[in-house]
């Protein structure tokens, strides 16, 4: 797993207190039929204009699902409660030619793998053509457009990439191009789905910084997807972490790092590898993530917490407004012991600059 030290440091970026959110999920419960539980329950979740809030956890546990959500990208047969706004708009009631509107112009979305974003024998200029399609530009405009997206996103020699097709480029040069075909409808909001995690090191650390680039010259609001605690102790400004389909923490970046206060947190924390400290024994989380065919009426957590009791299994769960800023969903929040060592992310390296940038 990246060490944090591998990534630029996240500059704060905090929107003014009246500042409205670009996105804000209030509440949202999602049931899917045939199964025991909500996919999502009372999620809630904001990222304001200009800021890169983190959103991590388990494989399963709700991430890329929340985020669709703000594309109305829901599964077959799901049923919503609760709301979901982006730039205002309420998202859950758009059909039909409004929906498509929302979605090639408000918020776009970058994925984790980029070769199921694209067609694999067309080429690169066509799939930002299909992107600029309702621009209202002629085609010279949509080509110069094109080869501008690509320059925005660093890919070298933009005139060669795109008559290319996407096994042509490595896989570096696929999530920038994926990124630029996000930007050519200047969302406000973009999405990154685990957009770093198929990269070596050295090819995250220039995506990242990419993304933070086009977050402070467009003002863009961010919501990073990760499994990865520690990345996004690293990049983001606010953390949400998700487990079992609910938002069990949720604080500034560098205090969930430095003080988490769920057990999920600090367990997750405790069974990260970190290149900064000397090797230690990793502590695994003991037991398996609940699946949609499990059912529990209290903490989702209960059953693989060192601190929980009887009146876990049956204490309905409640975010918890925490000192600093943020919440908790932990019947024994007030009580709980503090980490037995807060570890403190180390400063982190300068990212690769321009010149030396190998695509």
């Amino acid at each position: 797993m990246p060490n944090p030290t591998t990534h630029p440091a996240a500059a704060p970026s905090v929107p003014p207190p009246d500042a409205a959110p670009l996105l804000d999920i209030d509440r949202l419960t999602l049931h899917l039929p045939g199964t025991a539980r909500p996919v999502l329950a009372e999620v809630s979740l904001r990222v304001g204009p200009g800021e890169i809030v983190g959103l991590v956890g388990e494989s399963g546990s709700g991430k890329s699902t929340t985020a669709k959500a703000a594309l109305r990208l829901l599964p077959e047969g799901a049923r919503a409660e609760g709301t979901v706004q982006v730039s205002g708009t309420d998202v859950l009631s758009l059909n039909g030619a409004a929906l498509r509107a929302h979605r090639a112009g408000a918020v776009a979305m970058v994925h984790q793998d980029p070769r199921s974003a694209l067609n694999p024998v067309r080429r690169i200029g066509d799939f930002l053509a299909e992107r600029l399609a309702r621009s209202g530009l002629d085609r010279p405009a949509v080509r110069a457009r094109a080869l501008e997206l690509l320059g925005t996103v660093g890919l070298p020699d933009p005139e060669r990439r795109i008559r290319q097709r996407p096994h042509e480029l490595s896989g570096g040069m696929l999530q920038r191009v994926v990124i630029a075909g996000a930007l050519a409808a200047a969302p406000r909001l973009l999405l990154a789905d685990e957009a770093t995690s198929a990269l070596d090191v050295t090819t995250q650390a220039e995506i990242l910084a990419l993304l933070r680039t086009l977050r402070d010259e467009h003002g863009m609001g961010l919501l990073f997807i990760t499994h990865d605690l520690q990345l996004a102790a690293a990049y983001c400004e606010r953390v949400y972490v998700m487990y079992a389909g609910r938002v069990v923490e949720e604080q500034p970046a560098d205090a969930l790092f430095s003080a988490p206060r769920h057990p999920y947190t600090r367990g997750l924390l405790a069974c990260s590898p970190d290149l900064a400290e000397a090797p230690r024994v990793l502590r695994p989380i003991p037991g398996r993530p609940p699946s949609l065919a499990d059912t529990f009426p209290g903490c989702p957590f209960h059953a693989r917490c060192a601190h929980a009791d009887d009146d876990c299994a049956t204490w309905t769960p409640a975010p918890a407004p925490l000192p600093g800023g943020g919440s908790a969903s932990c019947r024994k929040l007030p009580d709980a012991p503090a980490p037995t060592a807060s570890p403190t992310p180390p400063s982190p390296s300068p990212s690769p600059s321009p010149e030396k940038r190998q695509p």
